[in-house]
């Protein structure tokens, strides 16, 4: 087998370059001799056949794109001789057949997590600290200061240069020279801070520019996201700032949250700073109640869950070329698993999900469901064109340089990520998951907004793939990285949790590696491996907003 190449589809009419094909080579595949007339970089496709103008391109045996001209056997496949094009889908009854994966490894192992009253069990036990809206969110960061490190909390992940070395260099008139090759990388210094609550995992501070201002569905969503986050099972409680005035106000809120758990009954707070004698009076307030709330909360201790208790959100972002043929079917065969093992999975980012509707939609458990889902993209695709831009306008530059040239090829390789199970249920944005396997969320493509989303939804463990590499986190979340290829899971060691660069390489199979990542996912959802986002300090939290600002 020639190891330079791979086609992945018996339909697919490109191959996809697994190293640099130089100029002059010839490829040999099913006896038809491929020249390559022009490099082909790593990651890029190529034409198997030679592909007429407006003649369909197939991937993964899905179409990904229209030929703009006529595309030479063995010619790479680029922005300008392919554009983006999709296949039309209908709602239809289908009976989509599952075959679960082998899980006798797994069916007898459990996870130590920490059990709510609601049944739920997370794999994090933390507090948390929101504003209502924007306008709380410089109390937001008072009470971070005030809390974190007399708690025993670290405090900053960002102090990792000497800014003073160069202010040295610059009070002895040093020359440029000096200062750029000056080392001012700081060693990291553990925390060695003891923690006053030793079971909370740590206090979170969810600051967001939303709350008033835009129109009120706006600020309804918000509550339910809030909402969302509150009754997470790795959220032991809460402090909410309001203002008072705000389009968010208190009883949306509460109301979301009586909506997801009827019998709620962790410790929240919730403080008006229009109701307060003063802002020092306030934050006095939020700082002696959320101390109390943190007693509660640290009463609560890991115990032994079975792996029907985690919801794990699959995401992806900065992906590449090779996103599709690694670490997202590993993460695929991994959502496979856990739906066997009665776990729910969610798959989000809808317009990356352009292109591969039929399939999803014949995979739907219910009418209802592809009927919800259909309408979903439907919706989401219409609002996108109507202010200029479509999902064909989806792929980032990154992903176009490393050879993802349409939103077809790339959602292709996206929805990978989702395995082949059922779909039990399909979720409008803040819905949450209350159905066991694979649950299909409506986020955008962005990543933080969409990670955001997936938390709020209910998920307690995120796995993160990449291709290029992002620091992207989430508060609550543990959020684990996930590379495509051995380069930038090296290059990028510090960010980098888990590597399926070996599918590339043929050294492991996607089974092989999907089952090394539920063992790592495991060890996470345990809290005996910190993915590198939490060990980071990456708390990104991004609120979708779907509507216009008044």
């Amino acid at each position: 087998m020639d190891k330079r190449f791979l086609h992945i589809h018996p339909k697919d009419n490109i191959l996809v370059a697994l190293q640099d094909i130089p100029e002059g080579a010839q490829i040999i595949h099913k006896n038809i001799t491929i020249p390559i007339p022009k490099k082909v970089k790593a990651k890029h496709k190529f034409a198997l056949y030679p592909i007429e103008k407006d003649a369909l391109v197939y991937m993964y045996g899905s179409i990904v794109g229209k030929a703009l001209v006529p595309i030479k056997i063995g010619e790479a496949i680029t922005t300008q001789n392919l554009v983006h094009a999709t296949a039309s889908y209908q709602v239809a009854n289908q009976h989509w057949k599952f075959t679960p994966p082998d899980i006798d490894n797994f069916k007898d192992r459990t996870f130590m997590g920490y059990h709510r009253k609601d049944g739920s069990v997370g794999t994090a036990n933390y507090w948390l600290v929101i504003p209502l809206v924007f306008c709380e969110n410089r109390n937001v960061d008072v009470l971070k200061t005030a809390l974190l490190k007399p708690l025993g909390y670290k405090t900053s992940a960002a102090d990792i240069i000497s800014t003073e070395t160069l202010v040295k260099h610059y009070k002895n008139q040093e020359s440029k020279e000096t200062f750029l090759n000056s080392d001012i990388i700081k060693p990291e210094i553990p925390n060695t801070d003891e923690q006053v609550f030793p079971n909370v995992d740590g206090i979170k501070f969810l600051n967001h520019d939303g709350g008033c201002g835009g129109i009120r569905q706006d600020s309804d969503t918000l509550c339910n996201l809030l909402a969302g986050y509150i009754t997470n099972p790795n959220v032991a409680g809460a402090t909410v700032l309001s203002l008072g005035c705000q389009n968010a106000q208190i009883p949306i809120l509460e109301d979301a949250i009586k909506k997801r758990d009827a019998q709620f009954s962790k410790p929240l707070v919730i403080l008006e700073q229009q109701q307060s004698k003063s802002e020092k009076h306030f934050i006095e307030d939020a700082v002696k109640h959320t101390f109390l709330g943190l007693i509660e909360a640290d009463k609560t201790k890991r115990s032994k869950a079975p792996l029907s208790k985690l919801t794990l959100g699959l995401e992806c972002g900065g992906s590449d070329g090779f996103s599709g043929i690694s670490a997202n079917p590993a993460l695929g065969h991994v959502s496979d698993m856990l739906v066997a093992l009665g776990a729910s999975t969610v798959l989000a980012e809808f317009p990356e999900l352009n292109g591969v509707e039929q399939e999803l939609l014949n995979r739907c458990q219910t009418k209802e469901n592809a009927e919800k889902f259909a309408g979903l993209m439907q919706t989401y695709s219409k609002r996108a064109e109507e202010v200029g831009s479509g999902f064909e306008n989806n792929p980032s530059p990154g992903n176009i340089k490393d050879g993802l040239i349409t939103d077809a090829m790339k959602s292709a390789g996206a929805a990978k990520k989702g395995g082949t199970s059922i779909v039990t249920d399909v979720l409008d944005y803040t819905e949450p998951v209350t159905k066991k396997g694979l649950n299909l969320l409506c986020t955008p493509g962005n990543d933080v907004e969409s990670t955001t989303a997936l938390a709020g939804s209910g998920c307690n463990i995120i796995c993160f793939t990449t291709g290029l590499g992002t620091p992207t986190g989430n508060p609550i979340a543990p959020t684990i990285k996930i590379s495509s290829n051995t380069i930038l899971s090296e290059r990028m060691a510090d960010i980098i949790d888990f590597n399926t660069g070996g599918i590339i390489e043929a050294k492991a199979t996607i089974e092989s590696k999907g089952e090394e990542l539920l063992d790592y996912i495991i060890a996470v959802a345990s809290g005996e491996k910190t993915p590198n986002a939490v060990r980071l300090g990456q708390d990104d939290f991004i609120p979708w907003k779907r509507g216009i600002s008044l």
